[in-house]
């Protein structure tokens, strides 16, 4: 990626843009300022039409905001975040940005953006063409921030019929060699069509990987008994007390449950 970068400001403030623009074109050896947009929307075009080396982003905006508007970004640019808003300043997207600018923003501090450019160039971290490691890391970031789609049961077929079974039926999830079984408050046993890693990114938070082969109801728990080599006997509150053992890696998961 060659100097100066090609460069757009997207900031709904009126007076933010400017006073940003004058402290740019202080730098021009840096930033070529090529476009500005005033909302998330606007942003999309004018990256779309400009393919911009790095953005100046705003966070609060009318439409959409910095971070949705990023969410929609299938190549993103070197990402700059400049706002008002301190409570954004948040560790992860400090790390998974170039930089995270408070408003007002400074020239000294700004110069110290610039070093982290030229020293992120010098490593080779960034280069036309492809997606960058933070760009990389900040579309991930994005997408595990998304909200997951609540769920309320779990569809299973029994012969000819197809069962909702609720989560709140559920005590706990098996695998057996290829094939994983939901298991039921009453005893049941269903032959479900997910992988335990397919469950984990549905279930709510109280589901509890806790082996490679087992994912547990936390609210449905009778009791945990301690085994050997640090694992953990987990007795299931169904009609047959099921035994689920802990993995010798789940163990943390395992005490954060007898800590509450």
């Amino acid at each position: 990626m060659q100097l100066p970068l090609k460069t757009i400001l997207i900031d709904d403030e009126p007076l933010a843009l400017s006073r940003l623009r004058r402290l740019l074109e202080k730098h021009s050896d840096v930033f070529l300022i090529i476009s500005e947009a005033k909302n998330g929307a606007e942003g999309l075009v004018e990256i779309d039409r400009h393919h911009p080396d790095v953005i100046f982003l705003d966070i609060e905006m009318p439409l959409l905001n910095g971070f949705e508007m990023l969410s929609k970004l299938t190549k993103m640019p070197l990402v700059i975040f400049s706002t008002a808003y301190d409570q954004y300043a948040i560790r992860a997207f400090e790390e998974n940005s170039v930089d995270y600018l408070l408003k007002p923003i400074e020239n000294e501090r700004l110069l110290k953006t610039i070093d982290k450019i030229r020293n992120i160039r010098s490593a080779g971290l960034i280069h036309g063409g492809n997606n960058n490691p933070y760009s990389d890391n900040l579309l991930r970031l994005l997408e595990e921030m998304k909200p997951k789609r609540e769920i309320f049961s779990l569809s299973v077929k029994s012969g000819d019929r197809i069962l909702l079974i609720p989560l709140t039926d559920i005590t706990h999830f098996e695998a057996e060699e290829k094939y994983v079984f939901l298991n039921t408050l009453d005893g049941q046993k269903y032959l479900l069509s997910y992988t335990l890693t397919a469950l984990e990114e549905k279930l709510p938070s109280h589901y509890l990987r806790i082996s490679r082969a087992g994912i547990v109801n936390s609210h449905h728990i009778k009791e945990i008994q301690k085994h050997f080599n640090g694992k953990f006997v987990v007795v299931m509150r169904d009609r047959k007390s099921s035994q689920l053992s802990s993995g010798s890696t789940y163990g943390e998961v395992i005490r954060h449950l007898l800590d509450n």
